[in-house]
């Protein structure tokens, strides 16, 4: 069976908690992606997302540039080992709806990124259209809900 290490894509970015919206933006826009893990002393400690920088930096007019990733980003961040198993993995990001995590290892440190996308070249056919459904269900739901 395959693990998250032989399909995870590695040596992702990631930002320090100091650094500014600004400076994670920029990252993003460089980089070409909606989220980066937020990592201090070698550790993940956390997520800022595209969305996050928006919806807590812009929407409630701050100052990108003065706002630290620290007081925008999601603390309670999901993430997988890279010695999990794919289908495994697959079936969690189904059941906490999300299309990316960050991988670490088993001292906690960020080793890299892995997405459905990923998955989809290891994990069965079925696990992850049941996977994209569950995602996809839980966002019509919210903006159903809204």
């Amino acid at each position: 069976m395959p693990q998250i290490k032989d399909v995870m894509t590695p040596q992702c970015e990631w930002i320090a908690p100091e650094k500014t919206a600004n400076d994670a933006a920029k990252i993003m826009k460089q980089q070409d992606f909606g989220f980066l893990p937020v990592g201090e002393n070698d550790k993940l400690i956390g997520m800022v997302t595209d969305r996050d920088i928006v919806m807590r930096t812009l929407a409630e007019a701050k100052d990108p540039a003065a706002t630290q990733v620290r007081d925008i980003m999601t603390p309670k961040t999901y993430y997988c080992y890279d010695d999990q198993d794919v289908e495994e993995v697959c079936n969690n990001m189904g059941e906490i709806q999300v299309r990316r995590l960050p991988v670490v290892n088993r001292d906690k440190r960020l080793v890299g990124v892995v997405s459905l996308g990923d998955l989809a070249q290891s994990a069965s056919r079925p696990n992850v259209g049941q996977t994209e459904q569950q995602i996809t269900q839980e966002n019509a739901q919210r903006k159903a809900a809204a």
